[in-house]
């Protein structure tokens, strides 16, 4: 039982808080031996189990009735553009060409009030960056990773609303020769399948393919390992004056990453 359940504000235990309720209430449970129990008696008795009533361990709720359907097609897209890249060395010749989109929301502009002070040699081995900084707002990151070649289109925006979708998918639609489908692997995000989204979609008959991931499963989405890339590299402790240099940061990162494409598997 968690501590809230016995009228404590804590969600969950921790060694001292157990140790004080175990020896307020053992007598009147029954097990006056635990009347003066201290931390580490606790700390044994739950190690020999083990319980670990200090931790939380997340799981992944499968809420989507269709969840094993809708993944096994996006493994079953994964195989075939394996075998694609396999049997074919140019992007051209390809008949159906796979994307990966998703958006990154949230990224935020921080400022500086402080200049960060470079390394010092003999004191400080790193920047010196103060404490206190500015947040100026936040921005969008929608991207299509392309599954053969490892090219990004990427546009941020303030905001991700279904124009700001039909951007990118005109985006798409325009850097991939005509004679192709553009199969898009994608969440179902509000933005995806609107009414003006289906609008735009219904002007290019034939042209894009979408196969939907299940819900709650975008970890199926090989679009995640780029973000998680971004993350780790340009973005990260990133620092800016506006948000105009965020995003134009932001793009620049992008280009860098074209000129050194990585296939994403």
């Amino acid at each position: 039982m968690k501590p809230k359940e016995h009228g404590h504000a804590s969600e969950v235990w921790s060694l001292k808080s157990l140790a004080k309720h175990t020896r307020k209430h053992a007598s009147e449970s029954g097990h006056n031996c635990l009347n003066n129990v201290v931390k580490s008696t606790i700390h044994n008795i739950l190690k020999s189990h083990p319980i670990k009533p200090h931790k939380v361990r997340y799981y992944f709720e499968r809420r989507d009735p269709e969840f094993e359907r809708k993944m096994n097609e996006v493994l079953i897209v994964y195989k075939e553009v394996n075998l694609q890249n396999e049997s074919s060395s140019q992007q051209k010749d390809l008949s159906v060409i796979t994307v990966s989109i998703d958006e990154k929301p949230g990224v935020q502009a921080i400022k500086n009030v402080a200049p960060d002070l470079p390394p010092v040699p003999g004191k400080y081995d790193c920047i010196s960056r103060d404490y206190e900084y500015k947040r100026l707002g936040t921005v969008s990151i929608l991207a299509s990773l392309d599954l053969h070649t490892g090219h990004v289109i990427g546009q941020v925006h303030d905001r991700h609303r279904s124009r700001e979708f039909i951007s990118l998918l005109k985006e798409i639609d325009s850097f991939y020769h005509d004679n192709c489908q553009i199969r898009i692997i994608l969440d179902n995000h509000s933005a995806h399948i609107p009414k003006e989204t289906m609008q735009y979609l219904a002007n290019r008959p034939n042209r894009f393919i979408y196969v939907h991931t299940p819900k709650h499963g975008s970890w199926l989405n090989l679009v995640e390992t780029l973000f998680g890339k971004m993350a780790r590299t340009f973005l990260k402790s990133i620092r800016v004056n506006s948000v105009k240099e965020l995003k134009d940061r932001i793009s620049k990162g992008i280009d860098e990453i074209n000129q050194e494409p990585v296939i994403h598997q």
